[in-house]
């Protein structure tokens, strides 16, 4: 039986390739809203980042984030997003073991 390819996805802030149920997904939603995405079901554009804090700044310092989603991600948005981020990495099951 033929196996069928993983979803690789890249990480914003290292630029590791890594299967997409491994990354955190972040989401600009049709209405232009930016927010994390812990389902990876939402509808609109993604972008993916380690569950690291230091790969999702260095996607916000290097204005990854915003050029990956197509839009401007304003300040209040980025302390709401980090805010979001530093939850689902640390509850979410699929993150708490590592690489």
């Amino acid at each position: 039986m033929k196996q069928p390819k993983p979803h690789l996805r890249t990480c914003l802030g290292c630029g590791r390739e890594a299967d997409k149920r491994e990354l955190v997904r972040i989401v600009r939603s049709p209405e232009g809203d930016v927010f994390v995405d812990p389902s990876s079901k939402r509808s609109g554009r993604g972008a993916y980042v380690c569950a690291d804090e230091a790969c999702f700044e260095a996607a916000v310092r290097k204005d990854r984030l915003g050029r990956a989603l197509k839009t401007t991600v304003k300040e209040d948005d980025i302390e709401r997003l980090r805010h979001e981020f530093e939850q689902v990495a640390t509850s979410d099951a699929r993150f708490r073991s590592g690489r």
